[in-house]
């Protein structure tokens, strides 16, 4: 059996308007078409963006693993996705979800989107912050890095049909990387 390669979503807890619904799909789309079986997509919630993130995964096949704040485990959340009820508050469980996952798709959103980005980049994980029209788009600015450390890379996209391929590498870079040391 193949590693599961965890990519974690940050994306925006309100409905997405047309253009950013049609974004969301098409990444869902390409991933499952693009990147094969071992990808488990880690979502903060079961609304906004991250619904259809959910609903579009299930729909065709991916797994999916949500990781609800402690003050919206109560949500009806879909058959054939594994909730992880962690008592977590909101920033906490981004933190949670940011530090499981190997790489970070940030499709656009506001404060939580921008504290998952932050929260990966300290920890070194593989950011790509694809532009949306939102808030979160302001990290482009900072991007490649946000500081002089130079943690990982902010990799800025302008569409998802370039996203995609450039995740599926960084996570199968990534998982080459750690079988060295496993």
């Amino acid at each position: 059996m193949r590693a599961l390669r965890l990519v974690a979503v940050a994306a925006h807890s309100e409905p997405p308007d047309a253009t950013n619904l049609g974004r969301v799909r098409r990444f869902v789309e390409l991933l499952a078409g693009s990147c094969g079986d071992s990808i488990v997509l880690l979502v903060g919630g079961y609304w906004g963006f991250m619904k259809v993130v959910v609903d579009e995964a299930l729909r065709r096949g991916l797994k999916v693993v949500v990781l609800p704040p402690v003050e919206r485990e109560d949500v009806e959340f879909p058959e054939g996705a594994i909730v992880l009820r962690t008592g977590l508050s909101y920033r906490l469980r981004s933190v949670a979800m940011v530090r499981s996952c190997d790489a970070l798709v940030v499709l656009g959103g506001a404060s939580g989107t921008i504290q998952e980005l932050v929260t990966a980049y300290t920890e070194g994980k593989p950011v790509l912050l694809l532009l949306s029209g939102l808030p979160s788009d302001r990290v482009a600015a900072l991007a490649p890095y946000l500081d002089d450390r130079r943690v990982t890379e902010i990799k800025v996209f302008d569409s998802i049909e370039r996203l995609v391929p450039e995740l599926c590498r960084t996570v199968a870079e990534r998982y080459r990387e750690s079988a060295k040391f496993g």
